[in-house]
């Protein structure tokens, strides 16, 4: 059982004629930092903030938790949308009747639960759920292959859901209740002028960087040579006063080392530059740890090489590191914002004139046998289909068809739907006009809380060290989100605003390069490496026993599929690797108890 942040409750207790100190005595709570009254108890994780006070951060451990009952009196259901920071909290009210959960806005620190008629259980791991364990989920596992991670509130566990990020859950009298407590609102018609907004930016990334050494004799950086991780390791320096410990991964394959500018950040900036060379061996030796590490099944192939960069942080001495997720997200920087905009292009033509091209580009149409005008038909075929669907347009999983991947026993427990409603349902969730805005609030849904974000938590706390994210300030994001939108995104220019306050700042030639991070070349090296490839085979294979995937599927994957194209295919070989040594993990510990 997780010691860290976990709770049982006996629902018929807290609803029943049980005195309170009672209840609270009985209580099984943990967390970071605990309080507790005559009638309440509170446990949290991470440091939570009020207003723009930075106290409650480094107040003494008891200080935080009796803080948050305190605001909790006050506010009750509304404290989650007063607080700031990375949290996790659990509240238990006898007076109340009522449990309170709640995360963060970006779910930095992670709130898992199971709740029935009887019993409510929580913690940060969703394998750490008391009761939880017994059953997995098909739908889950469908999830986990659709977008190689399982978006919240689904888990691997049937019974256990992960609170989203950004939100609470009320337990009480009535039932059950999920409340989402930030509102995706976007100002878009804000203006500021672009000098004040430039030096606004740098003092709010200045800030943040301050606040995540709080506390911490040593802390270092990621550093991928991007513009976010360059930034970040520049306040550092600045923030310090000193030489700033970097931490770089490269690949001694084409196309996935990017070291030479990570060397060009660190020496702009004076760090302390650390460089590793992942190989195939240490994917080797690594892959079982990495795989079940994770509270579930985790397709993020850069899990690996950052979990090696956090290793190297701690050997030297490090307590803290920090990451620049974020940038992206907040400001504009991902390629396909850029790509989705050609395509909604398409739906500003006249209606009439959308009549009269689309069945000139239906699957029968000669134009389709033409190079050149095949194209062309492609792009209206494309930008035909609705957002957010067309954002998934190229699945691996369904591009490959299901039936042919997956049993027939198995495509029997699952919904093939299910992904395209979760997204949908979260693309309804933000209101914004604009596309781009629209598309950010999305990638913070399912680029950083469901996957970026857990990658890098999981590969810090592998090597035994905190993280902290100093582009995911709750002031930074809502200032992003007053930025007008031809500043995140202007014509096809990525974020045109980002890169132009750092001007100046960051190396021009950081500011140009299109961003990788760390990639990992897993399919290059799959087939180069018999080792390593007889890893893969074999964790495809006894997946295969398990009724999930079709065994004539593998044979041709790791046979003729991989060989051929083993960039492309290797990402699903990954996947299932993944979800193998997972699998095999969660056996180990259930039957260890």
């Amino acid at each position: 059982m997780n010691d860290r942040f976990s709770g049982q409750l006996d629902l018929s207790c807290l609803f029943g004629p049980a005195a309170a100190p009672l209840l609270i005595k009985s209580l099984a709570l943990r967390g970071d930092h605990v309080a507790q009254d005559d009638d309440a108890v509170c446990a949290v994780i991470g440091s939570p903030t009020f207003g723009e006070s930075t106290a409650t951060a480094t107040a003494p451990a008891a200080g935080i938790a009796s803080e948050l009952l305190k605001a909790w009196r006050e506010n009750g259901v509304e404290l989650a949308s007063r607080i700031h920071g990375a949290y996790a909290f659990a509240i238990v009210d006898a007076r109340r009747e009522c449990v309170f959960l709640a995360v963060d806005r970006f779910a930095l620190q992670t709130l898992c639960y199971r709740v029935d008629e009887q019993t409510l259980a929580f913690s940060d791991r969703a394998d750490c759920v008391q009761g939880g364990g017994d059953e997995l989920d098909p739908q889950a596992i469908f999830d986990y292959l659709y977008f190689h991670m399982i978006p919240a509130p689904r888990t691997i566990f049937k019974g256990v859901r992960r609170l989203p990020a950004a939100n609470a859950l009320l337990v009480d009298r009535q039932g059950v209740h999920e409340i989402r407590h930030w509102p995706l609102r976007f100002d878009e018609h804000h203006r500021q002028p672009f000098e004040a907004s430039r030096d606004a930016f740098r003092k709010l990334i200045r800030e943040g960087v301050s606040d995540e050494i709080v506390g911490h004799q040593r802390v270092g950086a990621f550093l991928s040579g991007g513009t976010d991780s360059s930034t970040v390791v520049g306040m550092l320096c600045d923030v310090t006063g000193q030489a700033a410990p970097a931490y770089s991964i490269g690949f001694a394959a084409d196309g996935y080392d990017e070291m030479e500018y990570a060397r060009l950040a660190a020496k702009h900036f004076g760090c302390q530059h650390h460089e590793y060379y992942v190989t195939p061996a240490d994917l080797l030796a690594s892959i079982p740890a990495v795989a079940q590490h994770h509270d579930q099944p985790f397709g993020n192939s850069s899990a690996l090489p950052a979990y090696y960069c956090a290793k190297m942080a701690a050997a030297d001495g490090c307590s803290k590191i920090l990451a620049g997720d974020g940038g992206d997200e907040l400001f504009g920087g991902n390629s396909r914002y850029a790509t989705q905009r050609l395509f909604e292009f398409y739906q500003s033509l006249p209606e009439a004139l959308r009549q009269h091209i689309e069945p000139l580009c239906s699957d029968d149409s000669v134009l389709r046998r033409i190079p050149g005008l095949k194209q062309a038909t492609g792009y209206v075929r494309h930008s035909r289909i609705p957002m957010p669907d067309r954002l998934q347009s190229f699945n691996l999983i369904m591009q490959l068809d299901p039936a042919k991947v997956l049993s027939a026993e198995f495509l029997a427990q699952v919904d093939l739907g299910e992904p395209t409603k979760h997204m949908q349902a979260t693309w309804s969730e933000c209101r914004a006009p604009s596309l781009i805005n629209r598309m950010l609030a999305y990638d913070w849904r399912y680029t950083l809380a469901d996957s970026d974000l857990p990658k890098v938590r999981g590969a810090a706390e592998m090597a035994g060290l905190a993280v902290g994210y100093p582009l995911l300030t709750d002031r930074l994001t809502d200032f992003s989100m007053t930025l007008p939108t031809n500043w995140k995104l202007r014509r096809f220019k990525l974020r045109w605003f980002f890169k132009e306050a750092l001007r100046g700042y960051l190396p021009d030639k950081i500011i140009t390069k299109s961003k990788k991070g760390f990639g990992l070349p897993f399919g290059v090296w799959a087939t180069r490496d018999p080792a390593l490839r007889k890893l893969a085979e074999d964790s495809l294979h006894s997946l295969a026993t398990r009724g999930i995937v079709r065994p004539d599927f593998v044979q041709r994957l790791v046979r003729e599929h991989l060989p051929d194209h083993p960039g492309y295919y290797g990402e699903m070989v990954w996947i299932l690797m993944m979800l193998e040594q997972w699998l095999r993990g969660h056996e180990v510990r259930r039957a260890a108890g």
